[in-house]
């Protein structure tokens, strides 16, 4: 039981970097901020932002649990809420990756 769950931290921990990585490169080239959208201009553009809101998708769920509230105090609920969501979605990434490595190099 325990290599069942080192391999899904690991598979987390590859999610988390290739959507921390994806967020910085894209905020980079695209020079504006990565939100999770599917709008677009025209029907690639859309599809462009619905595969990068899928890669990057972990990281910025765990940016938006760490907003201030009104009061410029923490959400406590928030935080913890999109903590699970976003190490469930770098599981789902992380195996989608490490799938795809591991299909092309063996």
């Amino acid at each position: 039981m325990t290599k069942e769950l080192l391999l899904a931290a690991f598979l987390i921990g590859v999610g988390l970097c290739i959507a921390g990585a994806g967020t910085h490169l894209y905020q980079w080239l695209a020079r504006q901020q990565a939100m999770l959208r599917y709008d677009g201009k025209t029907v690639v553009s859309s599809m462009g932002n619905l595969g990068m809101s899928f890669v990057c998708g972990p990281y910025i769920m765990l940016q938006l649990g760490w907003q201030h509230e009104d009061d410029g105090t923490l959400s406590m609920t928030s935080a913890l809420l999109s903590a699970v969501v976003a190490f469930g979605w770098a599981f789902v990434t992380g195996l989608l990756f490490m799938g795809a490595y591991v299909a092309i190099r063996y």
